[in-house]
């Protein structure tokens, strides 16, 4: 679909140079991790940057990303720190790898240094489903043979994050595959940092900001192979709530600063209903 005269291109309107404006002389923007929803007048972290780039059409092309792809490769090679946050509760350099690397496969897939730590992980998967379905003791005991302990933090086991989900793509068996999606579908609370509930039920009200986060968690998934497959039944709902003219709007309550607005403004609905029908659009030709 052509973008209306009266929507900017956002790859170069107002969201994105707010977030190129706001870097330090690093390239980035203060610490790395949080996935939470920005607070406004309150300064971005890098995790949240990229993300929103991303979305508004970055990719590993440009120099803003390039920079922090450079600096999250050194971090999980070991050869600098991303930064000085840390968290006691859990192994901080483990899950910065893990986090890193799937943000470095979101960018670029084919990148050594990220699918080595993502063939650790898939060790573990292959190993978590052996049976069949997600097996708790097979994950802790494959777990222990990888990295040489027990898990001892809630991200160590039961692959629920989104991290998981990035990271894991293209490196399992078709049969792993098959099972980690049928996973994530059922999940009862779906993928964290993404949707809180099942991914199998579907929202009830389609124009809201609960379908746009539902939405970001069937793009996640979106990447696996047998995506299509798995996902018919989002394609058939997603179709059936267009309007007559084969547009979506999922209403102005899905403005969040984080997945819209993709257009400068949405003062005007043809605005918001271009952004919801590009990114609904984009996501159909992964699932359909």
């Amino acid at each position: 679909m052509e973008r209306r005269e009266w929507c900017m291109d956002y790859r170069s309107g107002k969201w994105a140079k707010e977030i190129l404006d706001s870097r330090n002389e690093e390239g980035m923007w203060g610490n790395f991790h949080t996935l939470a929803q920005p607070v406004r007048n309150k300064a971005i972290t890098t995790e949240q940057a990229i993300r929103r780039l991303r979305i508004l059409g970055f990719t590993k092309e440009d120099e803003a990303v390039q920079a922090v792809l450079e600096r999250m490769c050194l971090c999980v090679s070991g050869e600098k720190k991303i930064d000085d946050y840390y968290e006691k509760k859990h192994d901080w350099p483990l899950f910065e790898k893990l986090m890193l690397s799937a943000w470095i496969r979101l960018f670029e897939p084919e990148n050594e240094i990220a699918l080595n730590v993502a063939r650790q992980w898939a060790y573990i998967a292959e190993r978590a489903f052996r049976s069949g379905r997600y097996d708790r003791e097979d994950d802790m005991e494959a777990f222990g043979q990888q990295f040489g302990r027990k898990p001892k933090s809630s991200f160590e086991t039961g692959f629920g994050m989104f991290y998981h989900v990035v990271l894991l793509q293209g490196v399992l068996t078709t049969e792993t595959e098959n099972r980690l999606l049928d996973y994530y579908i059922s999940r009862p609370d779906g993928i964290y940092y993404v949707y809180d509930k099942a991914l199998s039920i579907l929202p009830e009200e389609f124009a809201s900001k609960k379908t746009s986060y539902y939405l970001a968690a069937i793009e996640a998934l979106s990447g696996y192979p047998q995506a299509r497959e798995k996902l018919g039944f989002v394609a058939e709902w997603i179709d059936s709530n267009k309007d007559h003219s084969g547009r979506w709007d999922l209403g102005p309550g899905a403005k969040d600063g984080v997945y819209f607005p993709l257009s400068d403004s949405w003062r005007k609905p043809e605005c918001r209903i271009a952004d919801c029908t590009e990114r609904i659009n984009g996501i159909l030709q992964k699932i359909s």
